[in-house]
């Protein structure tokens, strides 16, 4: 059965950081990039960032450079997002997924096609 659980969502203040893990089972993790992305209420879901398995090699949407930094351990399949200075606009439900091969980026931006995704985790960043 293929899972992606994402964790570590929570609430924290403006400023503030969290690291969000997404556990990945049932499928060869090395044959895929893992990528997040999030959706606030009302809101398109947009595309955070993604690492390519096989290489290591990551992407991230312009906006999200400089705050957010993706990472993975592959002897655990799984892949980490740790965000700081949070913002207020950074609140959304944060999902993880499997994407195909390698990573979809274009002009500055994470298009995450999400063969497989997670449940996603809360964040919610307050003012």
């Amino acid at each position: 059965e293929v899972q992606l659980v994402e964790s570590g969502g929570g609430l924290v203040q403006a400023g503030g950081s969290l690291r969000l893990s997404c556990a990945a089972s049932g499928f060869t993790f090395d044959d895929y990039a893992i990528g997040w992305f999030r959706q606030a209420p009302g809101k398109e879901r947009e595309g955070v960032s993604c690492i390519t398995i096989s290489d290591g090699s990551t992407v991230y949407t312009d906006s999200m450079k400089g705050r957010f930094t993706i990472s993975s351990d592959n002897a655990k399949n799984t892949v980490y997002l740790q965000m700081t200075n949070l913002k207020p606009e950074d609140t959304a439900v944060y999902y993880c997924a499997a994407d195909p091969d390698e990573c979809t980026y274009y002009n500055g931006t994470y298009f995450p096609l999400g063969v497989y995704w997670g449940q996603g985790t809360q964040v919610t960043v307050s003012s």
